[in-house]
């Protein structure tokens, strides 16, 4: 635990122009008021408020948040009121304790509240100042690496679960790369311990093998880019275990089948430089066919910029790349907390306008939509690749992979989606529901009437897309109003594996789906096909279920007006 004198000389560090009296009162404050209490730990209450703001200490955060930091459990958790705080240290510093208060009374009451809701409540408590949310998250980090002190499995696994949909995202969208990685390593460690331990056993019984490899391959690019009278800084790295996990999942391969666990990160001075480098490792070794991103030329909605190739590299050995400048670098460590600067005096160029991903999140947020279901793609959007594609007029539109024209129609305006009844892609005729490529050129073509189908539905991935449509149907269809009952059929693909043939009926269940047949009509080694008929009262829940099988990736499609048999109703 840092004492008062080195928490103070770890912010001067970066900071010439921290209120040092102020820090001083708010570490005095909170050691006095959280005196009694202690962690599930058994250690004194204290360490986990300097823990946080030793955290944000590291990011360069400014005074304020800092301060914030240490108090920002002492109006939860102790006699200390809002108006204690603003009398001592002032209505900023006091309006951004209160914002961090409420998203832990959020967590306090998250038994009652799904974690699509409790996403929904932090988004909008934090889109005022984003330092709200640069606190909870060290907050967030700190109590995942002390989780081993929680004894009950029920809560451990309730906060890991809601680290890894809530935290670790919205992390990575705001540029925190490695705060990202410690938190999904670590709630990884809580889900799966089993299949984390696995990984560790595999990468420390090559770990030796590994050492020796980055090492040679380093002075192998540092020798090529020194040929060349480039200066520049490599490190390199091991993937995290998460990472791996989700690679053998997404590919379908074994442990022992991963190649590419060195990464590799050349550090330059400038943009030109970047180029070259990319050049000269393109020539002297072969890169891996559809690994090449540009990041620079089209940063990723959250800002970060870099130059991705993998490359069978040095010793044939299989490498990731990442090519950046020491500014792009500083935004990748940091994310968002490198706008803060402190030349002239405390002052950060940040705000929400930066981040249209959370302006548009508040804007879904506050269309009272049902939280499950913005909740369900928003998750999506935060932990996707994504595509960039084209207006005719050359304006960039970022979307998540496997976007469609519908959802680049509703990134353009919501009213343009509403209106469109067409797409041209690439000059051609194409249908709306079109899965978008990178550097395609897309033009909507619109009606003056607003008429967007219900079954777009199935197809858009974004959330603002997805809002749009639901809110457009919900004006149209009175709550009361009685529907007829439809029926359908969904032919699926299912593995031999035991409970799968339960879980898909669970799943259309959920979505308020009745099944009244089902029939076995293929088996083969590999797989069963199954026919479900469903009798369907909201179009809209039929629409959900078919978004969900999608979602996991189920091999199905749907059968309408089928024929069966005259003993079946």
């Amino acid at each position: 635990m840092l004492n008062q004198e080195q928490l103070i000389s770890k912010i001067k560090g970066y900071n010439d122009f921290v209120d040092v009296e102020k820090l001083k009162e708010a570490y005095s404050f909170a050691e006095k008021v959280h005196a009694q209490q202690k962690r599930d730990s058994g250690d004194p209450y204290i360490s986990h408020p300097i823990a946080v703001a030793s955290i944000l200490a590291e990011l360069k955060l400014d005074g304020p948040t800092i301060t914030t930091a240490l108090l920002h459990d002492t109006l939860e958790d102790t006699i200390a009121t809002y108006g204690d705080v603003k009398k001592k240290f002032g209505s900023e510093i006091a309006d951004l304790v209160e914002g961090v208060t409420k998203l832990s009374r959020l967590e306090n009451t998250s038994k009652e509240f799904t974690i699509a809701e409790n996403f929904r409540k932090l988004i909008l408590a934090t889109s005022k100042d984003i330092r709200v949310l640069l606190v909870k998250l060290a907050d967030r980090l700190h109590n995942m690496r002390t989780i081993d002190a929680v004894t009950l499995k029920e809560r451990k696994d309730r906060i890991a679960k809601e680290t890894m949909e809530i935290y670790a995202p919205l992390a990575e969208r705001m540029g925190m790369h490695n705060i990202r990685d410690e938190l999904e390593d670590l709630s990884f460690k809580v889900l799966n311990f089993d299949a984390r331990k696995l990984i560790l056993d595999r990468l420390e019984s090559i770990n030796p093998n590994i050492q020796k490899l980055f090492s040679k391959i380093s002075e192998e690019l540092q020798k090529a880019l020194m040929d060349n009278n480039i200066n520049a800084t490599i490190t390199g790295r091991e993937k995290s275990c998460f990472s791996i996990w989700k690679k053998i999942n997404s590919k379908r391969i074994s442990l022992e089948q991963i190649t590419d666990i060195i990464g590799f990160r050349i550090i330059l001075e400038d943009v030109n430089d970047c180029y070259k480098v990319l050049g000269i490792c393109h020539q002297k070794w072969k890169m891996v066919p559809g690994r090449f991103k540009d990041y620079i030329s089209t940063p990723k909605s959250n800002n970060y910029a870099s130059l991705h190739t993998t490359l069978i590299g040095p010793f044939k050995q299989r490498i990731e790349v990442q090519i950046r400048t020491r500014k792009m670098h500083d935004f990748a460590e940091r994310g968002i907390a490198s706008h803060w600067s402190y030349k002239d005096n405390e002052k950060s160029s940040a705000d929400i306008q930066t981040y249209n991903w959370l302006q548009d999140l508040v804007e879904l947020l506050e269309s009272g939509e049902n939280p499950e279901h913005y909740f369900e793609y928003t998750k999506m959007q935060l932990f996707q690749d994504q595509v960039f594609c084209f207006t005719p007029k050359g304006a960039v539109i970022r979307l998540p992979s496997n976007a469609s024209a519908i959802d680049f129609a509703y990134s353009v305006h919501s009213d343009v989606g509403d209106a469109c009844i067409g797409v041209k892609i690439n000059g051609k005729n194409s249908p709306l529901q079109t899965q978008l490529a990178n550097g395609d050129q897309v033009e909507i073509i619109t009606s003056t009437k607003k008429s967007p189908s219900l079954h777009w539905l199935a197809f858009a991935k974004t959330g603002k897309a997805r809002a749009a449509i639901r809110k457009y149907w919900h004006d149209k269809m009175p709550a009361n109003k009685e529907t007829k009952v439809h029926k359908s059929s969904i032919w699926v693909l299912l593995s031999h594996k035991a409970g799968t043939l339960g879980e898909i009926c669970s799943l259309i269940g959920a979505n308020k789906c009745n099944i009244f047949n089902v029939e076995l009509v293929d088996k083969k080694e590999d797989f069963l096909s199954f026919i479900f008929d469903v009798e369907i009262s909201n179009l809209k829940d039929f629409t959900n279920l078919i978004s969900e099988l999608k979602a996991r990736s189920l091999n199905f499609k749907i059968i309408r007006n089928r024929k069966m048999n005259k003993d079946v109703n």
